[in-house]
């Protein structure tokens, strides 16, 4: 089944509310290092933590077409408008943005808008994963 291009635009429902705790921000400082932690300030890189999962409505919706088995992490972006803080209650609406061949790869870049149960935003993430060709 090819990549299905009609997905360009598309727009999935909010996630669960995820709770942002201080042992969550603890551990991912340490798994990149960063030991002296104090759990309130989450990494610039923490939001991968709920885009990745949001991203997932688009990556294994069957009506897409993308084999996942053979997806590669092309890019990632992150667009802060505030620091991630312990105790935060955030959700994540994922968009669609592109949909496209790339050298006879599928390519599918999304954006994933992660706000505030309140509704404020917090950052955006764009990513583009690549299912490489079988061969």
């Amino acid at each position: 089944m090819a990549i299905n291009r009609e997905f360009i635009g598309r727009t999935y429902p909010p996630t669960r509310p995820y709770e942002v705790g201080r042992e969550k921000i603890r551990d991912f400082a340490a798994a990149l290092g960063e030991t002296g932690s104090d759990g309130i300030i989450a990494p610039l890189t923490f939001p991968v933590v709920l885009s990745m999962r949001a991203e997932q409505q688009v990556h294994l919706d069957p009506e897409l077409g993308l084999d996942f088995s053979r997806v590669v992490h092309r890019e990632q972006e992150f667009i802060p408008t505030r620091s991630i803080r312990a105790g935060d209650r955030l959700t994540v609406v994922v968009t669609v943005l592109d949909v496209a061949d790339a050298g006879g790869n599928d390519a599918v870049t999304t954006r994933a808008d992660i706000r505030t149960v309140e509704g404020e935003h917090v950052c955006t993430a764009v990513s583009t994963m690549v299912a490489m060709a079988p061969g």
